[in-house]
C-alpha cells in the first residue's frame, strides 16, 4: 500500500526531480519518525485490543532468529559431510 502511494506520487515527476523527492526520506530523523509511527500503529492494532497476536509474533520471531543464528553452523556441517562423502570417509 505504501509502495503504491510512492509510485503514484513519483509517476508524474521528471527524472531529475525524483532524487530530491527521496532525499528527505533518507535522513536519520525521518527513519526515527517512521519507526515511531510503526510502533504506534502496532500498539493501537495489537496491544490496546488485548490481542494474543503479539505473543505469536514473539514466538515466531524467536524461532526465525534462532534458525538464522544456527544457519552458518549447519551449512559448515553440511559442507563437511559432503566433502567427507566425496573423499570416501565415513
Amino acid at each position: 500500500m505504501a509502495m503504491r502511494r510512492v509510485y503514484n506520487e513519483i509517476k508524474g515527476m521528471k527524472l531529475k526531480e525524483v532524487p530530491s523527492y527521496f532525499k528527505p526520506m533518507l535522513s536519520v530523523g525521518y527513519a526515527k519518525k517512521a519507526v515511531q509511527r510503526g510502533l504506534d500503529n502496532y500498539h493501537v492494532k495489537y496491544i490496546e485490543t488485548d490481542s494474543i497476536e503479539p505473543l505469536y509474533h514473539v514466538c515466531f520471531g524467536g524461532m526465525i532468529f534462532s534458525y538464522l543464528v544456527a544457519l552458518p553452523n549447519e551449512r559448515r556441517h553440511l559442507e563437511h559431510k559432503q566433502h567427507a562423502e566425496q573423499h570416501g570417509h565415513h
